[in-house]
C-alpha cells in the first residue's frame, strides 16, 4: 500500500501564517544538514509513490458531480434495485470496496465503524449508507454477510446500512463519476484501489471525499452536515493503495511498510524541527551574551 499526501489548506495556512516576514536560513551544518535529509527522504518517498504498476489508480475528485441515480445494483435480497431507492432526501455515504478484499476494504470499514458510533446519528435517520463491490464475482450472499458482519459490529439498530454488488458492469459507470480509479491485478488476483470514502448530497452530487482508514465522527458529520446543504466539502488527501509494488525486491509488499516508511519521514521532519528550535535558542542566549555594537568598553 503505497502513501501519498497532500493538504490544500495546510498549505494555504502556512502561508497566510508566514505573510509579509522574510525568514533568511543559516545555521549549523547539521541543522543544514538535517534539512538536505529531510528534502532526501522526501524526495524518495514521492518517487516511490506511485510504482508502475500502480499506474491508473487513484482518485479524481469530482466535486460537484451528480452520479446517474438509475444505475442498478443487486441488493442483499438478490433484486436489482436502482441508486435512487437510497436516496430519500438524506445524504448518503458511498463506499467502493470489494467483500473478498484481505486487507485495505476491511480496514476502511472497520473505520467507519469506529466513526459512526462516535457519532450521534444514525445510518437510516439522518442519512444513508451505500457500500458497492468493485468485484463483479462478489454475489449478493456475500454481501448479506458482510452486511451481518458489520451491522453487528456498529451495534446500534439500522437499516441505513446498504450492501450491493455488481449488476451489468454498472459499478465502473459508478466509479468513473465519483473519480474512483482502480485496477485488477492478475499477479496478485487483487483489485489495487486506495482507501476513500464518498459523501453525497440527497440529489447524488458529490460533496466531499474522506481519504484514509480512519474517520473522525467530527469530520462524518460536517461532510454528512454540507452534503444534506448541497455544499462542497474542503478534502486533505491521505490515499492509501491496496497493496504496494515494491520495485527493489520486484514484488508486492504488505501495507505496512509504507507506514513505517511514512513514520521515518516523520520522525526526520520532527527531528529537523526540533533541531532548527535548538539552533534559534542559540543564536538568542549569543546575541543576549554578546555586547552591543558602538559601545566602548569603559577602562
Amino acid at each position: 500500500m503505497t502513501l501519498t499526501t497532500a493538504s490544500a489548506t495546510a498549505r494555504t495556512q502556512t502561508q497566510a501564517n508566514h505573510k509579509g516576514k522574510t525568514t533568511m536560513w543559516a545555521g549549523p551544518a547539521v541543522v543544514r544538514g538535517a534539512v538536505l535529509l529531510l528534502f532526501a527522504a522526501g524526495c524518495t518517498f514521492a518517487q516511490d509513490a506511485v510504482p508502475a504498476p500502480l499506474q491508473g489508480v487513484g482518485i479524481d475528485e469530482k466535486l460537484g458531480q451528480k452520479i446517474d441515480l438509475d444505475l442498478q445494483f443487486t441488493a442483499e435480497n438478490g433484486y436489482q434495485v436502482p441508486l435512487r431507492s437510497f436516496f430519500k432526501g438524506k445524504p448518503v455515504i458511498l463506499n467502493l470496496v470489494y467483500y473478498t478484499c484481505p486487507m485495505l476494504c476491511n480496514l476502511i470499514l472497520n473505520g467507519q465503524v469506529d466513526g459512526l458510533r462516535e457519532l450521534a446519528w444514525t445510518p437510516g435517520n439522518e442519512f444513508e449508507i451505500v457500500t458497492i463491490s468493485i468485484d463483479p464475482a462478489d454475489n449478493f450472499a456475500l454481501a448479506q454477510k458482510k452486511k451481518g458482519f458489520y451491522l453487528e459490529a456498529y451495534g446500534k439498530p439500522t437499516a441505513g446500512w446498504h450492501f450491493l454488488t455488481d449488476y451489468q458492469e454498472n459499478v465502473k459507470k459508478l466509479a468513473d463519476q465519483v473519480g474512483f480509479r482502480y485496477r485488477w491485478d492478475e499477479t496478485q488476483e487483487q483489485f489495487a484501489h486506495v482507501a476513500a470514502i464518498m459523501v453525497l448530497s440527497p440529489d447524488g452530487m458529490v460533496s466531499r471525499y474522506l481519504y484514509g482508514i480512519k474517520y473522525r465522527a467530527r469530520d462524518l458529520r460536517l461532510g454528512l452536515a454540507e452534503a444534506s446543504e448541497g455544499k462542497l466539502g474542503v478534502t486533505e488527501r491521505l490515499l492509501l493503495f491496496c497493496f504496494h509494488y515494491d520495485p527493489q525486491s520486484r514484488s508486492y509488499v504488505p501495507f505496512a511498510e509504507n507506514f513505517m516508511r511514512a513514520g521515518g519521514v516523520l520522525v526526520l521532519l520532527v527531528f529537523g524541527s526540533i533541531l532548527f528550535r535548538l539552533w534559534r535558542r542559540e543564536r538568542r542566549i549569543s546575541r543576549a551574551a554578546s555586547p552591543p555594537e558602538n559601545v566602548v568598553p569603559a577602562k
